[in-house]
């Protein structure tokens, strides 16, 4: 069974910066493509970034491009997504998530494995 944890949420000021992380444990991280997904409040769940197995290619959202980077050590287990220039706008639930194919998905019904989720409140 495959188990995601995230961790790094917090309270930043605009403009700062925050550094998630999940851990994947259960199976070799090397299997799945993996992505990060966002609730802001009162919103449904919206897609970020993904990144294929290998770490080589890689997809984000109009709204996080050229702030946010996704990254994955799979010597470590573990997927990161280093946020800059955060804006009270990027406040909300992130999830890490899992799947084995490996087409980089930006839909939810494509991940089968996810983590609780870590909260990022950005402050203005």
């Amino acid at each position: 069974q495959v188990q995601l944890v995230e961790s790094g949420g917090g309270l930043a000021q605009a403009g700062g910066s925050l550094n998630l992380s999940c851990i994947v444990s259960g199976r070799t991280s090397n299997w799945y493509t993996m992505a990060w997904f966002r609730q802001p409040p009162g919103k449904e769940r919206e897609f970020v970034a993904a990144i294929g197995r290998n770490g080589v290619g890689r997809s984000y959202s109009d709204s996080v491009k050229d702030r946010f980077t996704i990254s994955r050590d799979n010597a470590m287990n573990t997927l990161y997504l280093q946020m800059n220039i955060l804006k009270p706008e990027d406040t909300a639930l992130y999830y890490c998530a899992a799947k084995i194919s490996d087409a980089l998905g930006t839909k939810e019904r494509e991940y089968r494995h996810w983590g609780q989720g870590t909260q990022v409140t950005v402050s203005s």
